[in-house]
């Protein structure tokens, strides 16, 4: 269901190869925070360093050890557990006391200040990537070729495998799900099936753009975004709007179908309306889901790479909700992160 040799790369340079997540540290993620913190407020929040836990998993690990309730904690983003990775977490200030009491192995709490709210889902910026590839000796170089291009061109936002479950089950069964032939009935895991096919739709439609040399172009009835100011807007006259997604200033979104979001129209609609096509769907399946629309490309920030005695390490930041295995494949050109491959360590929403 899930397959990266299927989708289109970016880039045209030659792969890395090399091994990720030999060891948790060679994969690191750390949060950029949305906004600065007070230092005052009712609410706890902790930076916590994790290795070889989930984010879901520390969380209950801190709600029963702190005897908290669940829905009185806050986080930003999900962090998996093939990783090291750096988050805050949110809780009630007046559990300050008992934290000296948590212990956890392979958690550190690095910083605890306070704020005015609770942390959200989504209250972030982005996320810092540090990244060791094994086994490509002398291929420094060439991933700094390739990072270069991704920096100036933008990377495509594709859904990385950790959206569709091992192996593309997810997928499989959401579809399932919006075809009437699933047994699922529980309402909320039915919902959350159908997010998989959501981000299935999206690849398919970006992987058209790829493939027809309109990545960096708009066409009639794109709705395109400001990457400046994230103001989205129609596009009626392409050809005006066009050097405008060359020069990096805006490009189009696709469409994450639900009931508060309107397919695309012209031009834009009909390549949407193919990628729909590809599954035997029309939009209106969707209504058990809000909707949304996504950018087709991200550009990282503060990219580097620097040479290793068994390959090099690579690192940028990208912005919420983005998979930074769409730009480890643009470099190694191999099957990052694949989906018979459980629990790899990525950043969503």
């Amino acid at each position: 269901m899930f397959d990266w040799t299927a989708l289109a790369t970016r880039t045209e340079t030659p792969g890395t190869g090399g091994r990720l997540r030999t060891v948790p540290e060679d994969f690191r993620v750390e949060e950029v925070p949305a906004y600065p913190l007070s230092g005052e407020g009712e609410h706890l929040y902790l930076r916590l360093e994790k290795t070889g836990h989930t984010t879901a998993h520390v969380l209950r690990e801190l709600t029963t050890q702190l005897g908290v309730r669940d829905r009185d904690v806050g986080v930003a983003g999900l962090k998996d557990r093939h990783a090291v990775t750096t988050q805050w977490i949110s809780l009630p200030a007046k559990y300050e006391a008992r934290l000296e009491g948590f212990a956890l192995d392979g958690v550190r709490v690095l910083e605890v200040t306070r704020h005015g709210n609770k942390l959200g889902l989504g209250h972030l910026r982005g996320n810092r990537f540090v990244v060791r590839a094994r086994g490509a000796e002398g291929m420094a170089d060439t991933a700094a070729a390739t990072l270069a291009l991704l920096t100036a061109g933008g990377v495509p936002n594709y859904f990385g495998p950790q959206r569709f479950g091992l192996h593309g089950l997810n997928a499989e069964e959401g579809l399932r799900v919006l075809r009437g032939e699933s047994r699922v009935r529980d309402p909320r895991v039915r919902r959350f099936l159908t997010t998989s096919v959501q981000s299935l739709l999206f690849n398919h439609f970006l992987n058209l753009r790829l493939s027809r040399g309109l990545f960096d172009r708009l066409i009639a009835g794109d709705m395109a975004k400001k990457h400046d100011t994230g103001g989205v807007f129609l596009v009626e006259d392409a050809a005006a709007e066009s050097p405008r997604a060359e020069r990096g200033e805006v490009s189009a979104t696709g469409t994450l179908f639900g009931r508060k979001v309107k397919p695309l129209t012209l031009d834009a609609g009909a390549l949407e309306a193919e990628a729909l096509a590809a599954f035997g769907l029309t939009p209106e399946v969707f209504a058990s889901r809000r909707g949304d629309r996504r950018l087709t490309r991200i550009f990282p920030e503060g990219a580097e790479v620097r040479p290793e005695e068994d390959g090099y390490t690579v690192a940028f930041t990208l912005p919420k909700g983005s998979f930074a295995t769409s730009v480890l494949r643009e470099l190694t050109k191999t099957a990052v992160d694949a989906p018979d491959e459980p629990d790899a360590a990525e950043e969503e929403e």
